[in-house]
């Protein structure tokens, strides 16, 4: 009777000293835990970006307020802008709602409302404060002129903690603390296991090596989980890219500057894309647009008769006689070449005097240029439409229709596709992206008065004429509504 009481306590306080140090033990993996959520929040809050805050300006800013933030547009230049509120709070309540602080009456809301008004600054009441950072960052290193500079060019304080503050160096630092504290929970998770086994009286237990935690079933199966969960991420993100790249600018069969025919020459965009005013497309124009000038221009004031020639030989046009060719589609290919070298010589002698060497060349270099820019793999003859590279494209799914915005919503080509005035090579201006569009949607407001397709909104018109309303955004008419774009 005594020898098993004493058995028994023994093991009693085997167990006691067991249920003690897994007690301990899983308080230290709470402990660990509750450190992991309270530094968590360190690493994962973003920092000010420079990059983000141009893509932000050029969504949000960049259709009221001057690009080289030093001068006034629709809204005042936003360089030191900083330094003339002072006051940082102050400044982010005024992004966010203006004229809230207006009529709280705030000294500097109060002073730009007066030299601004009636124009009504956008209430930007979605963005957080980094965005907001971001935003003045970007503006900042453009009016300082450190935005891009050259090497060896001082850059201000914040644009270099920007760059050097990558998310990506976040995100490997926050990646490498889970792993740390996965191996440790881990090792934790092994050892309470260890004495647990050892408590109940096994014998033959030992404990696991880091290699046995690293190769067992449960990691393995965390890596794979983790493997799949990356790679339908970038999968989504890339896909969610696809053909709507910002910034991307193809080299085009012909070189045409819309800077020329656009900027220096004030052509409206509506007159070679008539589409944009009375259909879904804005439509690529036909040579044919191109020859009402061209058939008078025939030398073109920067690449001479080298680009000019691509588009009579496209549509089979001779400036020589100014007449279009008969039976030009069964021409072979040695007729068309002695009709646009005889041209293109012509021209040179003209400028010249006489055909040299050099003439020559230029005239072998230019018609291997209308070969290369006229015929693919698809297209075999030098005969028909110009093969132009689609620049923007929307995924199939998505609906938009140019006439609804310029013939009803009055929006001008500019707000989408930017200064096409200015780009002698066009690039894809605005990101295209669905977050884009409906942030367009809730801040743009539509003209509403004296457009006869409005007219039957008339709580509206009766709240115009009360005094109750001074503008109906996109957003108010319908246009969040998912079936206008996803029918």
């Amino acid at each position: 009777m005594t020898i098993g009481l004493t058995i028994f306590k023994n093991e009693s306080s085997h167990q006691i000293m067991s249920m003690n140090m897994l007690k301990s033990k899983w308080l230290t993996v709470k402990l660990l835990t509750f450190l992991l959520f309270l530094v968590l929040p360190l690493f994962v809050q973003a920092q000010p970006d420079i990059e983000n805050g141009k893509t932000l300006f050029r969504n949000l800013c960049g259709a009221c307020h001057a690009k080289d933030m030093k001068s006034k547009l629709t809204g005042p230049a936003l360089g030191g802008s900083e330094e003339r509120w002072g006051n940082q709070e102050d400044l982010y309540k005024w992004i966010r709602n203006s004229q809230g602080m207006i009529a709280d009456g705030h000294p500097r809301a109060v002073e730009l409302w007066n030299e601004w008004k009636p124009t009504v600054m956008t209430a930007f009441q979605n963005l957080t404060d980094d965005e907001i950072a971001s935003i003045l960052l970007y503006v900042n290193g453009v009016y300082t002129g450190t935005y891009g500079a050259p090497a060896g060019v001082a850059a201000a304080p914040g644009a270099v903690a920007a760059e050097k503050e990558s998310s990506n160096t976040i995100y490997f630092i926050l990646l490498g603390v889970l792993i740390i504290l996965a191996l440790l929970l881990s090792t934790i998770l092994s050892n309470l296991n260890y004495l647990s086994r050892k408590g109940d009286g096994e014998t033959d237990v030992k404990r696991k090596t880091l290699f046995d935690t690293l190769t067992s079933k449960g990691v393995i199966a965390f890596v794979i989980f983790a493997l799949v969960v990356l790679g339908g991420y970038t999968t989504v993100n890339n896909a969610i890219n696809l053909g709507r790249q910002q910034g991307y600018a193809p080299e085009q069969p012909i070189k045409f500057s819309h800077e020329l025919h656009a900027g220096t020459h004030k052509i409206d965009c509506q007159y070679c894309h008539d589409g944009a005013r009375r259909s879904k497309q804005s439509v690529i124009p036909a040579a044919n647009t191109c020859m009402n000038c061209h058939k008078a221009i025939k030398v073109g004031s920067e690449h001479g008769t080298a680009e000019l020639t691509k588009i009579f030989a496209s549509i089979g046009y001779d400036p020589s006689t100014d007449k279009y060719i008969e039976n030009y589609e069964n021409l072979t290919e040695e007729e068309i070449e002695a009709v646009y070298k005889k041209w293109i010589g012509d021209q040179y002698v003209l400028e010249n005097g006489g055909l040299d060497k050099a003439g020559e060349e230029m005239m072998e270099d230019q018609w291997t240029g209308i070969k290369t820019s006229l015929t693919s793999d698809v297209k075999k003859k030098i005969q028909g439409p110009i093969e132009w590279i689609r620049i923007h494209n929307l995924p199939d799914h998505a609906y938009f229709n140019h006439a609804q915005h310029v013939s009803i919503g009055k929006v001008e080509c500019q707000t989408c596709h930017g200064k096409v005035e200015e780009m002698a090579v066009v690039r894809q201006y605005s990101p295209l992206s669905m977050g884009w569009c409906i942030n367009c949607h809730r801040q743009t407001e539509v003209k509403f008065n004296d457009n006869e397709y409005y007219k039957n909104y008339l709580r509206y018109h009766e709240e115009f004429k009360s005094g109750k309303r001074t503008g109906v955004t996109v957003e108010e008419i319908g246009g969040l509504e998912c079936q206008k774009c996803h029918y």
